[in-house]
């Protein structure tokens, strides 16, 4: 079957949309990553990048050529300045961003980078960072989303307040005055991206549950994740099975199985799941699906090898390329198909690169989907 229409990204795609027709908001953290090779209690030579969820996915539409706009709040000093200056760099709007104190605290990362059979390791410093003080009146919402077709946001984000103890949760009150804010034909995207050094099961399920349920009508997520939270089997695999890492191959009914039980807990639109494969440190497997409510499923044609440079940063890539075949193809079953295909080539190109942001193009993730489809290998030139 020629595949090409799924595929093909052109300018043709984007000419229906005003700015920006993406917007999300979060954390973003600076990383710390031994430039050495050196370990981080050891080193004295420190690689400093940006690192975030929400970040990574905003610039990944960018660079795809999607109006993309970033919300955070960071303090007025030379980091939080760095972290706009990256992002407005690969055409990431950043209008709209609250700035504290230069003294306020900003997120860090401090990240070790593993090699076969060493696993990689960071630790956060999170805690009373400006942006999990993002509050409700602080972005002119109504504004930032008035040609809005999505809107993003992450469990990373409404775990930032249990992780710094706060009495309330900031980040969850501004998420609520963008949903009254927002037009009735944006959509509402969220990937669960549970991180236990933020918060635990229970505090993550309290909140999460209702968020999903109430606002959310594009839903990412990992098996693994709805197993251990929610203990959400996965076709013949039971939940206990995928949270010991204990099962063999996929056929397409587990993982149908699995994204029907999602969405009837949930009660979303579409369901789009992630799964990679961590044969060594330096040889991964992925691939994706997606469901709608209609039925509708898509599955990666073939589980796909990367050979791995720094995986940070790769599920978010994904998901903006899932999110670009959703917005071109106006979230229909051709979105879903098209939203894999090129998710998957965008990531597979991200983690062959150092540092979390998505520094790819249009281009390379065509021929990518080209080869993929057609067969390939020439040398090519850019």
């Amino acid at each position: 079957m020629n595949q090409k229409p799924f595929f093909k990204i052109t300018e043709d795609d984007l000419s229906q949309f005003a700015s920006p027709v993406f917007v999300t908001f979060g954390e973003t953290m600076v990383r710390d990553t031994p430039a050495d090779n050196e370990r981080p209690e050891r080193t004295r030579q420190v690689h400093l990048s940006m690192a975030g969820s929400e970040y990574t996915l905003a610039m990944g539409l960018s660079r795809l050529g999607m109006p993309a706009e970033y919300i955070t709040r960071v303090p007025d000093n030379p980091y939080g300045r760095a972290l706009r200056n990256i992002a407005r760099e690969n055409g990431v709007l950043t209008d709209h961003f609250v700035w504290a104190p230069k003294t306020e605290p900003i997120g860090r990362l401090i990240y070790e980078i593993g090699r076969t059979p060493r696993k990689n390791t960071g630790v956060y410093q999170r805690m009373y960072s400006a942006a999990s003080k993002l509050d409700a009146g602080m972005v002119d919402w109504p504004s930032v989303l008035k040609n809005a077709r999505l809107f993003h946001t992450s469990g990373i984000t409404f775990g930032l307040a249990n992780h710094s103890g706060y009495d309330r949760n900031f980040n969850y009150e501004a998420f609520k005055e963008a949903m009254s804010a927002k037009p009735n034909d944006c959509l509402v995207g969220m990937d669960f991206n549970y991180r236990p050094t933020l918060w635990s099961p229970d505090q993550a399920r309290e909140l999460m549950t209702p968020i999903v349920s109430e606002h959310i009508d594009i839903f990412i997520t990992t098996i693994e994740d709805m197993a251990r939270l929610y203990d959400i089997d996965c076709g013949q695999y039971s939940a206990k099975q995928v949270v010991d890492g204990d099962m063999g191959r996929l056929e397409d009914d587990d993982i149908q199985a699995f994204a029907q039980k999602v969405m009837e807990l949930f009660d979303v639109r579409i369901v789009a799941i992630t799964i990679r494969y961590p044969d060594t440190f330096e040889q991964h497997r992925w691939e994706s699906a997606a469901i709608d409510s209609d039925g509708f499923f898509f599955r990666s044609p073939e589980v796909k090898p990367i050979t791995l440079w720094d995986r940070l940063g790769g599920g978010d890539t994904w998901n903006a390329g899932f999110y670009y075949g959703l917005l071109t193809e106006d979230f229909s079953p051709a979105g879903l198909t098209k939203g894999v295909l090129v998710g998957d080539a965008a990531t597979r190109i991200k983690q062959t690169l150092m540092f979390d942001l998505p520094l790819i193009d249009k281009a390379e993730v065509e021929s990518l989907m080209k080869a993929d489809a057609f067969g390939g290998g020439k040398r090519t030139s850019r």
